[in-house]
């Protein structure tokens, strides 16, 4: 008769099992730049149309997948305090008024078009959308700063932070033009190209300039990153997707278009999570730099949290699946079609 199974409770159910988790901890994160991102994104575009129409056409087109969204920023935050309880402290002390910020920015941001409809005043109404596209605007660029202090271990008045701010409002424009586009008419598509095209050269401008700026100042000791094989891999990839998102976007070829979009915030996050591993978090005033080795939870913490945690992980992702596939279709004044 075999003996059964024992883990024991000083070790992991396998060794590379921190590693794991913190490829699961950007996956959250990377999740989360790109499905809000591009809602951050609709909103920033709701600015440009000045018909009602056009206005509902864009809430509708991303109105019922918009709150589950952000089911990625808790999964984020859960996922980092289960498994790095000490990083998201830190994260938090080192950027709580940045972080308050992004939340209210999230709060303005999904009011204004719930109270738009409570009354008819003109004056009211327009209240409610700057709410919508001031928040849509800001959250994006405080998330960014907050990312940039992290990674770069600056200030978050720093040109490496305000810089990935920046950044991330540009990306998050260009997906949601993709998405708008391949959603939508021709003639809202085609405004939407245009302008998606203008944010993509502005977010491949950005990234150089921040980069460039990385470099002379190695904030953060990242040079030697940046400038490694990976390194410019991902940031050569990201110019290639860039440049072949804007020829698809002249073709007319809006969902291929979405697809490159869509890589960009991908190649970010990834770029992301080269530049913090294996140090989780960098050195600062606050205190010395974690290793993910050094950050991550016990033994026996992480085994249940992956024992009971990864079953929900898989939930969520065949429910998002599911979400996508029902609302894949066109938007319409009337709601989606076929």
């Amino acid at each position: 008769m075999s003996k059964p199974l024992v883990i024991p409770v000083d070790q992991y159910l396998h060794p590379s099992l921190p590693d794991v988790w913190f490829g699961v901890v950007m996956f959250a994160l990377a999740m989360y730049v790109v499905l809000d991102g591009f809602d951050f994104g609709i909103g920033m575009l709701y600015a440009t149309r000045e018909d009602d129409h056009d206005r509902e056409t864009l809430l509708a087109a991303f109105g019922p997948i918009w709150d589950a969204n952000e089911v990625w920023l808790i999964a984020f935050g859960t996922m980092t305090l289960a498994a790095f309880p000490d990083v998201y402290s830190r994260l938090l002390a080192d950027n709580y008024l940045i972080a308050l910020g992004f939340v209210l920015a999230l709060l303005f941001r999904g009011v204004g078009p719930e109270l738009r409809e409570q009354r008819e005043d003109e004056q009211w109404q327009r209240a409610c959308d700057w709410s919508f596209v001031g928040g849509s605007i800001l959250a994006p660029f405080l998330f960014g700063v907050l990312a940039g202090s992290w990674v770069f271990s600056v200030g978050a008045i720093s040109l490496p932070a305000i810089l990935t701010g920046v950044g991330l409002v540009a990306v998050s424009a260009a997906t949601g033009a993709a998405f708008l586009a391949a959603k939508t008419g021709p003639a809202l598509a085609e405004e939407m190209r245009d302008l998606g095209i203008v944010a993509t050269l502005a977010y491949l401008g950005g990234v150089v300039v921040l980069l460039a700026v990385v470099i002379w100042t190695d904030a953060g000791g990242a040079a030697s990153t940046i400038l490694s094989v990976p390194g410019v891999a991902i940031v050569g990839l990201s110019v290639v997707a860039g440049v072949a998102g804007i020829v698809l976007a002249l073709r007319d070829r809006y969902r291929a278009w979405l697809g490159f979009a869509l890589a960009l915030p991908v190649l970010l996050s990834l770029l992301v999570a080269l530049l913090l591993y294996p140090e989780i978090y960098p050195a600062t005033a606050s205190g010395t730099a974690l290793t993910v080795e050094m950050a991550v939870v016990s033994p026996l913490a992480l085994n249940l949290t992956t024992i009971l945690g990864f079953p929900v992980l898989l939930v969520v992702l065949w429910y998002f699946k599911f979400l996508y596939s029902v609302f894949s279709g066109p938007i319409e004044s009337e709601g989606y079609g076929a």
